[in-house]
């Protein structure tokens, strides 16, 4: 996983952004007290003041049963690409985010950081980026945010065990879960560019 460089604070949230420039790590600021916690989310005026402007226009949830089931590692091409905001209602996941700008001095370069219900954590993942997770625990229930609708002439994935890029998943080829879509996905350096 990769330690955040450095953060900042708006409103009730921390942004820490990475080396790899784009993802961003977002921790709420989580008020408890003898009956539980309460934590806001999203504030579009706090995220705007963190650097992170974007208008979010769909929100999705997915359950996954077993652990170990990836999803990923998918993105959308214009004009209909997405940025994502991801969170973890229950269980957790390793979140990674791959840069496959072309022109980017990071390209095939990854960010990967766990995400759980119990740290509360969500993840920014900006466009240019294909993102995929793994879950860690059983019934892991993820919610996000994206910036665009879903368009199935539009959707790309790369291959989530792509040997050039290393991903580090915590689970072997032969333990994960996997949809027939993200089983057929090809190599990063066998798709045309997506994003320059």
């Amino acid at each position: 996983m990769n330690a955040p460089d450095a953060s900042r604070s708006a409103g009730n949230f921390t942004a820490s952004r990475f080396a790899l420039p784009g993802p961003v790590l977002i921790t709420p600021r989580r008020f408890g007290d003898h009956r539980g916690f309460f934590v806001e989310t999203y504030s579009a005026a706090d995220f705007a003041a963190l650097g992170i402007p974007d208008v979010f226009v769909q929100d999705n949830h997915s359950l996954s049963a077993q652990p170990g089931t990836v999803r990923g590692m998918h993105f959308q091409i214009a004009p209909r690409a997405q940025a994502k905001l991801v969170r973890v209602l229950r269980g957790a996941i390793l979140d990674i985010a791959v840069d496959i700008r072309r022109s980017s001095p990071s390209y095939g370069q990854h960010v990967a950081v766990e995400l759980s219900a119990e740290n509360l954590q969500q993840f920014y993942v900006p466009l240019g980026f294909a993102h995929g997770f793994c879950t860690l625990q059983p019934d892991t229930e993820v919610a996000y945010k994206v910036t665009d609708t879903y368009a199935l002439d539009c959707d790309r994935g790369i291959a989530w065990d792509d040997p050039d890029l290393a991903l580090p998943w915590p689970f072997e080829a032969g333990e994960v879960q996997l949809s027939d879509k993200d089983r057929r996905a090809p190599r990063l350096r066998d798709m045309p560019a997506a994003f320059e």
